[in-house]
């Protein structure tokens, strides 16, 4: 009979060349990603802004649809600042793309959510290993076996009460804060935020679907009704 001579908890960890070079080319390849998605959304934009007014209408509706798709795929993107876009939209085509821009960045970000619930933990695993967090490895291996409800007690245990009461509670109250968190490019932006919800599998689709919906909605809504000058 053998027994595996790794303790529970325990991991090997790979060579450091190694994942040093995984790790190098996952970010590269977000951060090329995010570069060339904006690149093509610059140019798109001032090409139609350099279009004679009234020709190609058919046309420049396509390329807007075009524009939103990419502003979506941007946006879901940890640490891209994608909102940018979506204000650069508005003020060129004025409020009445402003409910298009919100459907796209709510879009965005439950594409995250869901991205973030359908990866499978033998790829976290593998990233967390490169990236030497043995403890983020452990939390994985103890979490996953589990429901949602017993995932939920066990956060309870281990974090301080009152933090952990509010964490657990209001958790869909916490999302919608920290999506409009002023600055929250530097926690991951919306797309690492909600990326990060679904990791956690203890935020449920329908309710985080109208978590976002709600979150994201008052800054399109005054847009509406007061115009983009108001960024003035």
């Amino acid at each position: 009979m053998t027994t595996d001579p790794t303790p529970p908890g325990v991991y090997d960890l790979p060579p450091l060349r190694a994942s040093l070079a995984r790790t190098t080319l996952r970010l590269a390849a977000l951060v090329a990603i995010a570069f060339a998605v904006h690149l093509f959304v610059g140019w798109v934009m001032q090409w139609t802004e350099a279009m004679p007014p009234g020709r190609g209408v058919g046309l420049r509706t396509a390329i807007l649809g075009g524009i939103l798709v990419a502003y979506a795929l941007l946006i879901a993107i940890p640490f891209v600042p994608g909102i940018e876009i979506g204000i650069s939209l508005i003020l060129m085509r004025g409020a009445e793309v402003a409910v298009f821009v919100y459907l796209a960045t709510v879009a965005g970000l439950v594409l995250a959510y869901l991205a973030g619930r359908l990866l499978p933990y033998a790829w976290l695993h593998r990233v967390f290993l490169d990236l030497r967090l043995t403890r983020a490895c452990r939390l994985l291996d103890t979490l996953r076996p589990l429901s949602p409800e017993r995932r939920l007690a066990l956060l309870r245990r281990q974090l301080p009460k009152r933090l952990g009461h509010f964490a657990i509670n209001y958790r869909y109250l916490l999302l919608a804060g920290l999506i409009n968190l002023p600055g929250s490019a530097v926690i991951g932006g919306g797309g690492g935020i909600c990326l990060a919800a679904g990791l956690t599998h203890l935020f449920r689709p329908r309710a985080t679907l109208i978590t976002i919906a709600l979150a994201v909605l008052p800054f399109p809504l005054v847009l509406w009704f007061w115009g983009p000058g108001i960024l003035n």
